[in-house]
């Protein structure tokens, strides 16, 4: 189950507004995904939410019995930080052919 939080709707254009979107429960990467682009998407139809100014996404992994695990490179190091440009632009998107 997800919930999305919803800002104060007494907050004023000075206030910093951020939605959460909070989804419990142990799940593969795959389905991670999914209820992902459904809360997003349900953000944009249902609460016209057009924009956003990046994200932080923050997962907990797990073994797939519920016990937490440590990513690592290939080198041994623990791995806690992805990062992104945004989504993967082809070469006809980045020369508008």
């Amino acid at each position: 189950m997800s919930r999305i939080s919803i800002p104060d709707i007494n907050a004023t254009h000075t206030d910093r507004v951020i939605m959460q979107i909070k989804i419990k429960g142990e799940m593969t990467i795959s389905e991670l995904c999914q209820v992902v682009i459904e809360k997003i998407r349900e953000a944009e139809e249902d609460y016209g939410v057009r924009y956003s100014r990046g994200a932080t996404l923050f997962i907990n992994p797990t073994n797939g019995f519920g016990e937490e695990v440590m990513p690592r490179n290939k080198s041994g190091h623990i791995v806690n930080k992805l990062y992104s440009d945004g989504p993967y632009r082809s070469a006809a998107d980045e020369y508008k052919l």
